[in-house]
């Protein structure tokens, strides 16, 4: 056991180093060829000016403000879309009724580009939060609604069907087989949802303006204040990759703890 954990210890180790160094690659080549002047600067400024833009932007207090009014979109928008979705995708699995209703909405809707809609949004809530909220969720609700009905539907019928033989009630074999059945799966969509959340967020506030990072990114780059557009660039990539893997690990922790 101790050695299997130590050999799954190193791969990752190993993974880890190579993503480092693919990353340590690009970051030499951007600097050397902004450096050689092979771009001007005004389109491809040097890696190190970057990193002290974003610096002194992040001392001023102007970044940090701007990623917590773009998380805090993004998560209540994300908060909503999971309320909705994941009990409305597990009550299509166990009603016909219900997956006869919804399932063409969903399917007609799921596809289409949400951010079309940006501007009946707008137009109906305003420029500021609350549109871009309600936008996230939105586009946050299908793949999560699709992801929990398929959890549901997954979960093997002879438990289900043992359990209620057992004279266990419907709300017992919901809450005791189909959700602790169905829950990796629904994490998995709760996964795919969130870098949507976020791409809605920065894409609605480019668009729209009313703060946070997409707004603060354009006013940048219409001043081409291109050192600020790349440190607030690499900004969200560095959030996006971060909540990533700390979904990894609470995936991981939830796993670990569910009874086998």
């Amino acid at each position: 056991m101790s050695s299997a954990m130590t050999a799954k210890a190193v791969s990752q180790r190993g993974l880890f180093a190579r993503s480092l160094t693919s990353v340590l690659v690009i970051v030499a080549i951007w600097e050397a060829a902004a450096r050689a002047g092979l771009a001007s600067s005004l389109f491809l400024p040097p890696f190190t000016k970057v990193i002290a833009e974003w610096w002194t932007v992040c001392a001023d207090g102007s970044l940090p403000l701007d990623l917590v009014v773009s998380l805090s979109r993004a998560a209540v928008g994300l908060c909503l879309a999971t309320v909705i979705g994941v009990p409305l995708g597990i009550a299509m699995a166990r009603s016909r009724f219900l997956h006869w209703l919804f399932d063409p909405v969903i399917a007609l809707a799921f596809p289409s580009p949400k951010i079309a809609f940006l501007p009946i949004f707008i137009l109906w809530f305003g420029i500021y939060s609350l549109s871009k909220i309600l936008l996230v969720a939105f586009a946050c609700v299908f793949p999560i609604v699709i992801g929990s009905f398929a959890a549901a539907t997954s979960v093997n019928r002879v438990l289900i069907w043992s359990a209620a033989s057992m004279g266990t009630s419907s709300a017992g074999v919901l809450f005791r087989i189909v959700l602790p059945a169905a829950w990796p799966r629904i994490f998995a969509a709760l996964r795919v949802a969130l870098p949507v959340s976020l791409i809605t967020t920065f894409t609605a506030e480019m668009v729209s303006g009313g703060g946070g990072m997409g707004a603060t990114l354009m006013y940048s780059q219409r001043f081409f204040e291109s050192p600020t557009v790349f440190a607030y660039i690499l900004t969200m990539l560095g959030v996006g990759l971060l909540l990533d893997f700390l979904m990894l690990k609470l995936q991981a922790a939830s796993a670990w703890s569910q009874p086998s």
